[in-house]
């Protein structure tokens, strides 16, 4: 079953709250109790105008109850992914179903805080040729959450280049849909094991236009070990590769290029590619000596420290590698 509105109206029910119409797509799999608590949150956001929530099932049988959960001006669309397996796929078949003028993602482990779709949706109409807007996020980890949030109110590409700012969680994004299907585009689908596809989504869309960042945290983000990158270190060190490959740019910041390089080499020595991941070190130390990724994979990769003992440490202060 999919409940749903078409296009027309939904530019009908925006026409009459004066607020633009939003589609917000939730890929899914195998997180049913998580997944459901997403939903909600985003049911019960107070943005005045249309709301419809298309939740996509990757590699999973759709739960077609889901729809029940939908209101009046807010209804639940279940799909099935039909297009490449993986988050990108996922998140594109969510986009290229939905109705509303505007386009949001959350993952289905992540919640909504309130407010938030009213703030940023605020802020993409107070920017003048803004596209996309991003805002802070709470990390839960291990029973401890921390608040991060940009003490700026815009993001370039060259400050994407020097920085991943994993404060532009892919759960925060908004963005304008005639942006995604006729001008930056949609989630690349080619990056391997759909990993690192939302900072090469990021970069593209700061490519056309500065993204718009609401400072406050309004989205929780729950970092855990159920994560489905949290041991495939080889398609980690595979995908940053590709990354790199693909945007020359990192050649101009040479710190932006060591901290990827320093990931890779991390995740080889993560994967027991003790060689890989010193060559790796060596070209980030070569672009930057004070990058502290290079020097955390040569500890990995002497068994001086476990890889899963670092990212613990990390993620209790809100960080990743």
């Amino acid at each position: 079953m999919v409940v749903g509105v078409d296009a027309a109206g939904a530019r009908g029910n925006a026409a009459m709250t004066g607020q633009p119409s939003v589609s917000v797509v939730v890929p899914t799999r195998d997180r049913p109790e998580l997944l459901r608590a997403a939903v909600r949150a985003v049911l019960d956001q107070d943005h005045p105008g249309p709301v419809e929530v298309l939740v996509v099932h990757d590699q999973s049988e759709p739960d077609h109850t889901l729809a029940d959960l939908g209101r009046p001006g807010r209804p639940v669309r279940v799909l099935r992914n039909r297009r490449t397996p993986g988050l990108a796929g996922a998140r594109n078949t969510g986009t290229l179903a939905a109705a509303g003028e505007l386009i949001a993602f959350c993952d289905d482990d992540d919640e909504w805080l309130p407010g938030k779709l009213r703030a940023q949706v605020g802020a993409l109409a107070a920017t003048p040729g803004a596209e996309f807007a991003c805002c802070g996020i709470r990390v839960s980890y291990d029973g401890r959450t921390v608040d991060r949030s940009l003490p700026r109110d815009a993001v370039t590409l060259p400050d994407l280049l020097r920085d991943r700012m994993t404060e532009l969680h892919p759960s925060t994004f908004l963005i304008r849909a005639a942006a995604l299907r006729d001008g930056f585009g949609l989630v690349d689908e080619e990056i391997p094991g759909s990993y690192a596809e939302d900072y090469e989504f990021l970069l593209r869309a700061a490519r056309s236009a500065p993204l718009v960042n609401v400072r406050t945290p309004y989205v929780l983000v729950r970092w855990h070990r159920r994560s489905y990158f949290a041991q495939r270190w080889d398609t980690i060190a595979e995908a940053l590769q590709w990354l790199l490959a693909r945007y020359p740019e990192f050649g101009s910041q040479p710190a932006g290029e060591a901290r990827v390089a320093g990931q890779i080499a991390f995740a080889r020595a993560a994967a027991g590619d003790r060689g890989a991941a010193v060559r790796w070190a060596r070209r980030t130390l070569r672009r930057n000596p004070r990058e502290p990724r290079a020097y955390l994979a040569l500890a990995v990769a002497g068994r001086m420290v476990r890889a899963d003992a670092v990212l613990r440490t990390l993620h209790r202060r809100g960080r990743g590698i």
